[in-house]
């Protein structure tokens, strides 16, 4: 009997081996078979994801509708940045894009010829730097602030108290300023009424850049701080009992807890406010560029709207505006790949 069950599994052996890979449950084909089964098991078709997330995509149609009519649609407007652009030439503006005589990069070359531009151009990176360096670590130190108080009664007033300015106009914060540090402003009078020279700062123009700083903090500061308690909110209150526990200290807490939580949401706006860098406030600017001029208070929208929309050069106005942009996408993606290499996200994966 065990003489003859050894050739049967012999021969089932030998049958085995004159199988084709194909139909072998351990060959390589059935290895792939296998695999892509999984991989289309954890990938499901376009058409069930489609029927899952219906809802979501109806959800976003509005928002995504507004965004290709006045963001995406308009881009194609910048295609009178290489012509002679006269609305006049018909009754409807789109028509006459089609009518105006094309330039090349006629616009281009008197931009890059105007020292005015260039100046313009020197204004707004001073003013970008000074408000990286003096407006945006500001938000950081008052979300550490409110998060350090312990009663909610006083970190809601203080809150509020920081949020108002927010909400306040251009027009109305330039008021309030002039009302304090201008000719006739409050610091001006209590000069002269003690026996001194009264000051008039608003029509400085070695300090303006310096107060427009200050005007920026002193609105949107509070504001900006929304992000960061949001940020610190998440953080595990385990964390710190921990750490206290180990005998670290409030600044001990601060360095190797909050900071660290505070890092992704602080290298994510670094990259879109370096990406924002040439704009720094065209109404806060335009409000203020007859008090002390052209020199100290002309940047890049500014300078758009005075030497293109005003004087109707409106192929001249986009051709600065395409600068400003391509220069800002490039900005941004170099503020990303340096937050790649310091191991950060920033506003895209890699």
């Amino acid at each position: 009997m065990s003489h003859s069950t050894v050739p049967r599994s012999r021969a089932g052996a030998r049958a085995g081996k004159r199988t084709p890979e194909g139909s072998r449950p351990d060959g390589a084909t059935g290895r792939r078979a296998a695999g892509g089964a999984a991989q289309g098991a954890g990938k499901p078709a376009f058409r069930l994801r489609f029927r899952r997330d219906r809802t979501l995509i109806l959800m976003t149609l509005p928002a995504i509708a507004l965004l290709l009519v006045f963001t995406y649609i308009p881009v194609l407007g910048n295609v009178v940045a290489f012509q002679d652009y006269d609305p006049y030439l018909s009754d409807n503006g789109f028509v006459a894009i089609f009518e105006s005589p094309w330039t090349g990069l006629e616009n281009f070359q008197r931009i890059f010829a105007d020292s005015a531009f260039w100046h313009a151009v020197q204004n707004t990176f001073v003013l970008f730097f000074l408000q990286l360096v003096l407006y945006f670590p500001i938000p950081i130190g008052l979300a550490l602030l409110i998060n350090s108080v312990v009663r909610p009664r006083v970190r809601a007033v203080a809150q509020a108290v920081m949020y108002l300015p927010h909400f306040f106009s251009w027009v109305l914060v330039v008021t309030v300023f002039q009302q304090i540090f201008g000719g006739a402003g409050i610091i001006a009078q209590t000069l002269r009424r003690h026996g001194h020279q009264g000051i008039d700062l608003m029509t400085d123009p070695g300090i303006f850049k310096f107060l427009v700083t200050a005007e920026g903090v002193w609105k949107d500061a509070g504001w900006g701080i929304i992000v960061f308690l949001a940020a610190l909110s998440a953080v595990s209150p385990d964390l710190y009992e921990a750490a206290a526990m180990d005998g670290a200290g409030r600044r001990r807490r601060m360095w190797h807890i909050t900071l660290p939580a505070l890092r992704p949401v602080i290298a994510l706006l670094l990259v879109l406010r370096v990406g924002d860098a040439l704009t720094v406030g065209f109404e806060q600017l335009l409000l203020q560029r007859d008090a002390v001029g052209p020199g100290a208070s002309e940047v890049l929208d500014t300078y758009v709207w005075w030497n293109g929309i005003r004087n109707q050069d409106f192929g001249y106005a986009a051709a600065a505006g395409l600068i400003k942009g391509v220069v800002g996408l490039g900005l941004v993606l170099t503020a990303n790949k340096v937050a790649h290499l310091m191991g950060e996200q920033g506003v895209y994966e890699k």
